[in-house]
């Protein structure tokens, strides 16, 4: 059993008998699939770690912030305010990256990222949308992957000017799926973040998009 898929079925079996609130995942460091399948799932055991990269860190930490946000329906605000108090930074005893922590990670980067899905959350769920094959829908993707695209789609809608260049965002959030899953997830993450970006940012793409990711 993969760690994505043990995550999975521990959350299910605590929600069952005792209604534990999910923890997000474990934090990782740092293709498309064919169109109308599932991406195969496969959780890496060890994922590498964003060490030495507080902005990718804060992308980390808020891929796992809206993971949590969904699955236990909390308010953006109220998970923000957690990871900020519990999982960013380091403290005297923490466990780091094997705790669920993200010990490097810009603060304010993370925070703003987390609150841009929340404030925009429809926007954000109908352009990630449409650039998925309408067989495999947003709501049928793994929770974690769903996150990340909300995230990336996030920066993406930003005015060019405030935000990195599509490229990069593309590069940050493919070594973040890299990190969460060794399956067809990265693969799948690029085709749908390339569509969505030559769609979002035309201006800095000069060549025809790829087909949907999906």
């Amino acid at each position: 059993m993969s760690e994505l898929d043990r995550l999975r079925a521990e959350h299910e079996a605590e929600q069952r008998a005792q209604q534990t609130p999910a923890q997000p995942p474990r934090p990782p460091a740092t293709g498309q699939a064919p169109a109308g399948a599932a991406p195969k799932p496969g959780r890496k055991p060890s994922p590498p770690k964003p060490r030495g990269r507080p902005r990718t860190g804060a992308r980390v930490a808020a891929v796992q912030a809206l993971f949590q946000s969904e699955q236990n329906n909390e308010p953006a605000e109220v998970v923000v305010s957690q990871f900020q108090r519990h999982r960013l930074g380091t403290q005297p005893g923490d466990g780091g990256f094997e705790e669920g922590r993200v010990p490097e990670a810009d603060a304010p980067l993370f925070s703003s990222i987390v609150m841009l899905v929340a404030r925009n959350a429809e926007a954000v769920d109908k352009t990630v949308a449409a650039h998925l094959d309408p067989s495999w829908p947003l709501g049928k993707l793994d929770p974690v992957l769903r996150a990340l695209l909300r995230a990336a789609c996030a920066e993406l809608r930003e005015p060019p000017a405030a935000a990195p260049p599509a490229k990069v965002l593309i590069n940050e959030y493919l070594d973040i799926a890299h990190g969460f899953f060794g399956g067809d997830e990265p693969r799948f993450a690029n085709g749908v973040l390339d569509a969505m970006a030559r769609s979002v940012r035309a201006e800095e793409f000069a060549g025809p998009p790829r087909r949907r990711g999906g």
